[in-house]
């Protein structure tokens, strides 16, 4: 990925990620799309030991991907995602950090060619998407297809807020015990109840089919996915 060799997308995948997946077949291709897909979160990892299998390690966005960028030589980087004054303020952060020239900014409400066409005349290496899911990896297939020169696209989720200040990260004691999301919930419970309560239901149902399908012979992750 710091190599940039040729076009590629790295996402990330928690339990959102999941039930969204699970839920309709072109979220689930979206993100099929992607080079590089990296577990993001303790539910995930519950998930992969439910299923029997090695969860690996934990690498959410939120600590990788500032990580990626500071391992970087200096890049071209788009920053497309949130709005202002968060976007200027997480891009500023960006290019400090690494050294990075930020050769364009966009808010994450424009039409899709917007972007396309961004990319396309100010020729970035890196192209960071915060957008939220499923729209960044919709974005980030059709940027893949569309742009004319090697780039590494990052479908970064709120990784912008975080940068600029706009959404707190929890103490890191909690953040080594994988319930950030539990902190981020106490602190805005109107915003992210659907997300981690009803959503970690959803979750669960996911889980407890994928497990109840998987020992069949030749069953698969995508029959599974028809089954819900």
């Amino acid at each position: 990925m710091v190599s940039i060799e040729r076009t590629s997308i790295l996402s990330f995948v928690n339990a959102h990620a999941v039930n969204l997946c699970s839920g309709s077949d072109e979220v689930l291709t979206a993100f099929r799309g992607a080079d590089v897909i990296l577990r993001d979160g303790i539910g995930v990892k519950a998930a992969f030991t439910a299923l029997g299998r090695e969860p690996g390690w934990n690498m959410n966005g939120t600590d990788f991907i500032p990580a990626l960028l500071t391992a970087m030589a200096p890049k071209r980087v788009a920053v497309f995602g949130t709005s202002e004054p968060w976007l200027s303020r997480g891009a500023e952060r960006i290019a400090l950090a690494g050294g990075h020239t930020v050769v364009e900014r966009m808010d994450g409400f424009q039409p899709i060619d917007a972007y396309v066409e961004s990319a396309r005349r100010c020729r970035p290496d890196v192209i960071l998407l915060a957008m939220g899911m499923p729209r960044q990896e919709v974005v980030a297939n059709t940027l893949k297809t569309a742009i004319e020169r090697p780039a590494l696209i990052i479908n970064g989720g709120a990784i912008v807020d975080f940068l600029a200040g706009r959404v707190e990260r929890a103490p890191l004691p909690i953040q080594r015990i994988g319930l950030e999301w539990l902190y981020r919930l106490a602190r805005e419970p109107r915003r992210l109840f659907g997300r981690y309560v009803i959503g970690g239901v959803l979750f669960a149902h996911t889980i407890l089919t994928l497990r109840r399908i998987a020992p069949r012979p030749g069953a698969t992750a995508a029959h599974a996915y028809k089954e819900l």
